[in-house]
């Protein structure tokens, strides 16, 4: 890559780590990002990026940086939410905010995608096409917010888009993709059993909505083993279940709670079906009512072939063979699906773990963290596509939107 890029980049390191911690100690839930993207935009505008939208999407930004020359337009993309999680480290920098937490790395995918901008901006004089900052709020809580700010315009002009997630059960420095499916669909329900409460010592007089949903729970868990093509994957999980309020009443109502993760759409359809069934027969043979409130989450994230085939040469140039390593598929979810249904690109992970100094925690856990270096790493990754994109004699070819 570009070396005068990458020496800008690690002389930014210093504000790269001070913006990810001013954020660490100022998080904000999904769609209450108001003072976060505020900063986003002071720390943008003083770089002296002047095509900036803000509210894309609700607090989303849109920043554009301009090349000199005519070419093709490549998308970055940052999410910057926090989560609903007490922070339990020791960290200097640790939330100021009671109950409320950066436990999955956004925070430094933002001081990341910032530092880029900077670099960018300073050399957009080198730059065939333009650049399209896309600054995500709320990745964690569907329906997310990508949907939102693609129906607001954000990847209007946009040929191609990369993203990357820091990733603390990664070893630092490794870089984690996969062409094709890399992260499953992300779907959400609740189900609601009304019985007929009563007394417990008169089973016989009562519908029991703890005994109906138990059923319910151990019926659901033969829809993945006996509905689903063994060589293909699902996962339905039951996460809550509530219900009760004393040892001697037989409750009125339950409740559960889960998700659903897939890469096939198919199944996916499947499943939702499946469980409407068990719910329906189950609550039919037990005289209960059930009711299926189902939220369709975020798609598969899905790699496209050339531009997956260009990042492994790409990374492979900028940080060694071997360095990029093809991994297995993973079950967890992110909005970026969003992006790639519309565009051509790639989402891969960037290894943040160190156990040396703690950060060996899975994300979303209270004491997750992650090695800043980290930041440089991802930063040299992106600048390196937009290199290969917008610098070099001859534009690699997009993929077509076709899933293969």
């Amino acid at each position: 890559m570009n070396k005068v890029w990458e020496e800008n980049l690690k002389n930014s390191y210093d504000s790269m780590v001070k913006w990810r911690r001013y954020l660490h100690q100022h998080p904000e839930l999904s769609f209450h990002e108001k003072e976060t993207s505020a900063f986003i935009y002071e720390k943008l505008n003083s770089f002296g990026i002047d095509d900036i939208k803000t509210n894309v999407g609700g607090y989303g930004i849109v920043a554009r940086i301009h090349g000199s020359k005519p070419g093709i337009t490549v998308a970055l993309r940052a999410d910057f939410d926090a989560l609903p999680i007490q922070e339990e480290t020791d960290v200097p920098y640790k939330s100021k905010v009671d109950g409320v937490m950066h436990a999955c790395g956004h925070d430094g995918h933002t001081a990341t995608l910032l530092g880029v901008a900077k670099v960018l901006q300073a050399h957009r004089s080198e730059l065939s096409g333009d650049i399209v900052l896309i600054h995500q709020p709320a990745e964690e809580f569907p329906p997310g917010g990508a949907r939102a700010m693609i129906r607001d315009g954000c990847l209007d002009g946009v040929d191609v888009i990369f993203g990357t997630h820091l990733w603390s059960t990664v070893p630092f420095g490794t870089i984690g993709y996969r062409k094709g499916y890399f992260m499953a669909s992300a779907d959400y329900f609740k189900i609601k059993i009304q019985g007929r409460g009563g007394h417990g010592s008169a089973p016989q007089l009562c519908v029991d909505s703890v005994a109906v949903a138990s059923q319910i729970v151990n019926q659901l868990q033969m829809v993945v083993s006996r509905e689903v093509d063994p060589v293909k994957s699902a996962v339905l999980t039951i996460g809550k279940f509530n219900s009760g309020v004393a040892a001697n009443v037989i409750a009125d109502t339950a409740f559960l709670e889960g998700t659903v993760r897939t890469f096939d759409e198919d199944i996916r359809s499947k499943i939702k079906s499946e469980m409407a069934g068990i719910i329906e027969n189950v609550c039919g043979a037990f005289h209960a009512e059930g009711t299926l409130d189902y939220l369709d989450g975020y798609s598969a994230v899905y790699n496209h072939g050339k531009e997956s085939d260009v990042f492994q040469k790409v990374m492979d140039k900028t940080f060694g063979k071997d360095t990029a390593v093809e991994i297995a598929p993973q079950m967890g979810g992110e909005d970026f699906s969003g992006f790639l249904l519309e565009r051509p690109g790639i989402f891969w992970f960037t290894g943040a773990g160190n156990p040396e100094i703690g950060a060996s925690y899975p994300h979303h856990h209270p004491k997750f963290n992650f090695d800043e270096r980290v930041m440089i790493v991802a930063g040299k990754a992106f600048l390196a596509m937009v290199d290969k994109y917008l610098c070099t004699s001859e534009t690699p070819v997009l993929s077509e939107l076709v899933k293969s």
